[in-house]
C-alpha cells in the first residue's frame, strides 16, 4: 500500500477546549466537546459548518447511535451511561462513577459489532488506578469490565468484534483484549499491545481500519500513528496541533478525520481545538450502533 504524506486541512476551525469521540454515523461525522458537554454533527454534503445537536450540563465523553431510534444516542456522560434523547434530555441507565472514592467522570466510548456499548472513565485529578472500563449490554445493564486504569481512552474493535484495543493514556500503554463475541466477556486478562510515553506522546483516541490496522491519536506529540495488528509501527502522520484526541476514517472516501484540543496547550496553534482531515490510502467503517431496547 502506498502511503505518502498529504496536506492536512482544517474542516472545522479551532476553539473547542477538548474535541473528542469522532465517529461516522448515518452519513454524518459526529463528535463531542467533552468539557462543555456539547455534541456536534458535520454532514457529508460539502457544507463546512457543524451543527450542535445537544448541550448537557455534564461532561460528554462520547456517543453511539441507538438502533431503530433516529437522533437518539447512548452516551458516556457525567458519571455514567445514559440515553440522550432528541429533546436533549438524559435517561440514565447507571451512574457508576458516583460511587467512586474520588470525583470522576466518563471518558471515550464506542459500540462494538455485536451492539454493546463500551466506555472508559477517569478521575478528574488523574488519580492513578481510579479509571475503569464499562460495558453496556443490550438490556441496559452496565457492567464494570476492567479497573485499575488511570485514563481509559479510545476503545476500538476489530471488524469481527473479538479484539478490543484500549488506551490507558496516563500510563502510556495500549492494551489488547480478546472478547467473546457472544457474551462480551473478556477472554483472559489484557495484554500490552504497545508501550508509549514521554516525548513521543501518549495514546488517546483510536480506530481500526478496513485492513485491521490500528490508528492512534498521540496526545502531546502532534501526530497520528498506524500500527499493524502484530504491534509494529507502520506509519506516522504529523498534524499541526500538539494534542490530537481522536481519529476516524470515512467509511467510503479515504479520509482520516482528527479531533484536537486546546486544553493543556500553552501556545495553541490555529489547529488546536479544531477538526482536521487528511487523505489516506485506506478506508474505515461506519460507527457501530447500540442494539439495546429503547
Amino acid at each position: 500500500m502506498t502511503f505518502t504524506t498529504a496536506p492536512v486541512t482544517v474542516v472545522v476551525d479551532g476553539g473547542y477546549e477538548l474535541a473528542e469521540g469522532g465517529r461516522w454515523a448515518d452519513g454524518r461525522y459526529v463528535y463531542v466537546d467533552i468539557i462543555s458537554g456539547r455534541l456536534f454533527e458535520l454532514r457529508d454534503d460539502g457544507r463546512p459548518t457543524p451543527r450542535q445537536l445537544a448541550r448537557l450540563d455534564v461532561p460528554l465523553g462520547a456517543v453511539a447511535p441507538v438502533s431503530d431510534a433516529p437522533d437518539v444516542w447512548i452516551a458516556a456522560a457525567g458519571t455514567g451511561i445514559a440515553l440522550l434523547t432528541v429533546d436533549g434530555a438524559l435517561e440514565w441507565l447507571d451512574r457508576p462513577e458516583e460511587r467512586t472514592a474520588v470525583p470522576s467522570r466518563m471518558n471515550d466510548g464506542v459500540a462494538d459489532p455485536a451492539g454493546r456499548f463500551w466506555a472508559g472513565s477517569m478521575a478528574y485529578d488523574g488519580t492513578r488506578g481510579a479509571g475503569c472500563l464499562y460495558r453496556t449490554d443490550l438490556d441496559g445493564t452496565v457492567v464494570r469490565v476492567l479497573d485499575g486504569l488511570t485514563i481509559a481512552n479510545g476503545p476500538a474493535f476489530s471488524a469481527d468484534g473479538t479484539t478490543l484495543y484500549l488506551a490507558d493514556s496516563a500510563a502510556g500503554t495500549i492494551l489488547r483484549c480478546r472478547v467473546d463475541a457472544l457474551s462480551g466477556d473478556l477472554s483472559g486478562g489484557p495484554e500490552t499491545f504497545a508501550r508509549l510515553g514521554g516525548e513521543e506522546g501518549r495514546p488517546d483516541g483510536m480506530t481500526v481500519d478496513e485492513e485491521g490496522c490500528l490508528w492512534v491519536a498521540m496526545w502531546g506529540a502532534g501526530e497520528v500513528r498506524r500500527y499493524h495488528p502484530d504491534g509494529h509501527l507502520l506509519h506516522t502522520l504529523s498534524v499541526p496541533a500538539p494534542h490530537p484526541t481522536s481519529v476516524c476514517l470515512h467509511p467510503t472516501d479515504h479520509r482520516l478525520y482528527v479531533t484536537t484540543a486546546r486544553h493543556g496547550v500553552t501556545d495553541p496553534t490555529p489547529a488546536s481545538g479544531a477538526v482536521l482531515t487528511v487523505p489516506v490510502p485506506v478506508g474505515g467503517t461506519a460507527a457501530c450502533i447500540w442494539r439495546g431496547r429503547y
